[in-house]
């Protein structure tokens, strides 16, 4: 018996084992094949993109990096604005969510849901209340990476050994 059933009164145990039998089974492998469906969807077309840019920008496989990451936050921004993006995400669960795609639909959507209150109050505010602690996580970590970098690696400043 797990610790939260032995804080419940027999009645209230009975409920959970009867609401646990009622309860409806989670599509655990179509859930899966969904979002690898959509997530490697969302991967080919970058790598598409990216090819696209080496092919007939002149980029090299580095440099080509950047745009491709451009390119696919403003269609995932242009598919939230139009409704797409979330219709894709409930049918595609974490498949959308997890690519670079996801977070720019994450952030365009509490920007759209926020524009009534101004575009500073509203727009900007709403939008960085969910992006403030991925930015500050992500300044940590590199302020970290940096600084074990700095110590390290050889040649570097301060780095151990030469």
């Amino acid at each position: 018996m797990s610790s939260q059933n032995k804080k419940m009164t027999p009645v209230q145990q009975k409920y959970q084992k009867l609401a646990q039998t009622k309860e409806p089974k989670r599509p655990v492998w179509s859930n899966c094949l969904r979002a690898f469906i959509v997530g490697g969807g969302i991967c080919l077309l970058g790598e598409c993109i990216r090819q696209a840019f080496m092919k007939y920008g002149g980029f090299d496989e580095k440099s080509a990096s950047n745009p491709t990451v451009a390119i696919l936050i403003l269609i995932a921004v242009i598919l939230t604005s139009l409704g797409v993006y979330d219709k894709i995400a409930q049918w595609a669960g974490a498949g959308s969510a997890v690519p670079v795609t996801g977070f720019a639909n994450s952030m365009a959507s509490s920007a759209i849901e926020h524009r009534s209150e101004g575009l500073v109050l509203g727009v900007g505010a709403g939008m960085f209340q969910l992006a403030g602690s991925v930015v500050v996580f992500g300044t940590v970590a590199a302020f970290v990476i940096g600084v074990i970098y700095a110590l390290f690696v050889p040649g570097y400043i301060g780095g151990g050994g030469s």
